[in-house]
């Protein structure tokens, strides 16, 4: 029982910060490291039109490389965001499509892009006055 009472009270206490697992936060960091990885999100974002192939998945992100795709979707698979179809085929077909997981990452991550696209003239406005004074 005073365990229990212990754990809820470190559980209450830590709620809001990346301390609430008790490992120093580093569960946390790693996942928060992964999805807010501009390339997760830009993948992500794409994948939510549907399943891709790695060509087509390519050719709309713009600025991404093949080895930087390819280590980010093997991520993402990893971490239960994408799931990886192998087609027998010759040549073989590989796709890619969102997860349930992933697909539950759209909305924050919709909501945390509409918060950068609403403060862009203050954070820009915030940098022009940091450039004259530094």
């Amino acid at each position: 029982m005073h365990v229990r009472y212990t754990q809820r009270a470190v559980m209450s206490e830590y709620e809001h910060t990346c301390m609430i697992r008790g490992d120093g936060g580093r569960t946390i960091r790693a996942i928060l490291d992964r999805i807010c990885n501009k390339w997760t999100l830009l993948i992500v974002a794409t994948l939510d039109q549907g399943r891709l192939r790695f060509t087509d998945l390519h050719q709309q992100i713009p600025g991404i490389s093949q080895r930087m795709l390819t280590l980010t979707l093997r991520n993402l698979e990893r971490d239960g965001l994408v799931s990886r179809t192998v087609h027998a085929e010759v040549p073989p077909r590989v796709e890619y499509a969102l997860t349930p997981t992933g697909k539950s990452l759209i909305p924050p991550a919709l909501a945390l892009a509409g918060w950068a696209i609403e403060h862009v003239p203050h954070i820009e406005a915030s940098r022009e006055a940091y450039q004259t004074r530094n």
